[in-house]
């Protein structure tokens, strides 16, 4: 029963999630998917860059302004920074400090949920990705789901996405 409940639960959140990365404040969405294959860095080596500025709390490919980037939300010391890594070298190449509006909703209640968990979310992206042959990650959210540390992964394949919910607890 907890199980089902759980699932309805994290299926509302993962579309919500999936949609993110693709929003309309990007390019259309059927571009992105062509823009993240020609990725040279998977989302778990964009994590561990973004680790040199604080605790990734969530990490995305997204397209704007027609050019693929990789971004990483951290936490460090109380604060919350975006990172960007290139997507073709897995250098950091910016970071900016998050301190209103909803990128600061949104950081505090990643941090909330990454806070409980006991695995990291390159981890749970390897898990999402070893369950789901042929898909890469393209992002990880960590969330909270009746009290329990979840990471959000939306995994694409050919144009297919699919979002699954990866234990941290």
């Amino acid at each position: 029963m907890w199980n089902k409940m759980l699932a309805t639960v994290l299926t509302v959140g993962v579309i919500g999630a999936g949609e993110l990365a693709w929003s309309s404040d990007h390019d259309s969405s059927a571009a992105a998917p062509k823009f993240v294959s020609a990725a040279n860095i998977s989302l778990q080596k964009g994590l561990t860059a973004a680790e040199s500025q604080g605790q990734p709390i969530s990490g995305k490919y997204e397209v704007k302004d027609g050019h693929l980037q990789l971004c990483v939300y951290t936490a460090k010391d109380g604060k919350f920074s975006e990172v960007f890594v290139d997507q073709t070298t897995g250098q950091v190449v910016k970071t900016e400090a998050i301190t209103a509006g909803d990128d600061l909703a949104h950081a505090q209640m990643q941090m909330e949920a990454y806070s409980k968990s006991k695995t990291s979310l390159s981890a749970a992206v390897d898990r999402a990705e070893l369950a789901n042959p042929g898909y890469r990650a393209v992002s990880v959210t960590s969330t909270l789901s009746k009290g329990r540390p979840f990471a959000v992964v939306s995994l694409l394949q050919q144009g297919q996405l699919r979002s699954v919910a990866e234990p941290l607890g």
